[in-house]
């Protein structure tokens, strides 16, 4: 294809976007008004579904194949990343003593805000129905509250808290989890991850169906994944910067 042919599709492919921008723009409601559809229709279908946090109503039912596919990217990227930067031949392991110089403020915080951390992201977790946050907040929180104990300087006792085989059982059972509410809606003849759940008592922690299962999956399955992600990155540097200190 010749530069003029590529012009030419170029301007009729923006032309034609740029029509259809316009006619969007043009039906748009005007800015400050009250008319907001979707917000209505998301709230009201929360209230049905008795969970107070809308944001989460909308992720694991409303749209709870979206957050379905969100989750199983996350899940081949972190298998992506775990082959290409697994290792090859005889790694050299990284001494408890050379983890560098740490003050006493940074290591005593390390340890002190490890359990205050992980408590949060737990909270988060579980509390995704009811409150701001949910599975893919509270899993990365947790995630990166372990790791901690590397910021604390201690290496070894992250390597001993995260065995990467527990971890990569969490994500998989996670993952599968979701997997067996979706088909559960199926078997009820109400489709793929729909909420088939008693809804329970508005505000309590065990309401609002199959959402506080949906969140805590995913809870399990993105803090699993990220800390398999993060220590196949930790444990690459560490290598390479043992390598290039010799």
């Amino acid at each position: 294809m010749n530069r003029t042919a590529r012009l030419v599709i170029f301007l009729v492919g923006g032309a034609g976007l740029v029509v259809l921008l316009g006619l969007a723009l043009l039906r748009m409601p005007a800015f400050g008004g009250m008319d907001h559809p979707y917000r209505d229709a998301a709230v009201e279908a929360a209230m049905q579904r008795h969970s107070p946090n809308a944001v989460s109503s909308v992720n694991f039912d409303q749209r709870g194949l979206d957050t379905f596919g969100e989750e199983a990217i996350l899940v081949a990227a972190v298998l992506g990343a775990a082959t290409l930067l697994r290792p090859e031949g005889h790694r050299p392991q990284r001494h408890s003593d050379d983890i560098g110089r740490i003050g006493a403020a940074t290591r005593f915080l390390g340890y002190a805000l490890l359990p205050v951390t992980l408590l949060i992201g737990a909270d988060v977790v579980v509390h995704g129905h009811l409150t701001p946050g949910g599975g893919f907040q509270g899993g990365v929180v947790l995630a990166t509250g372990l790791h901690l104990l590397y910021v604390a300087g201690s290496y070894p006792a992250l390597r001993r808290v995260r065995p990467l085989a527990w971890y990569e059982f969490g994500e998989a059972a996670g993952m599968g989890t979701v997997v067996v509410l979706g088909l559960a809606g199926i078997l009820s003849g109400a489709g793929f991850l729909a909420n088939v759940l008693p809804l329970g008592q508005f505000g309590r922690l065990v309401s609002a169906g199959t959402l506080p299962l949906f969140s805590v999956a995913v809870g399990l399955a993105v803090g699993s994944g990220v800390v398999v992600l993060l220590a196949q990155f930790l444990d690459e540097y560490l290598t390479t910067e043992r390598r290039t200190s010799r």
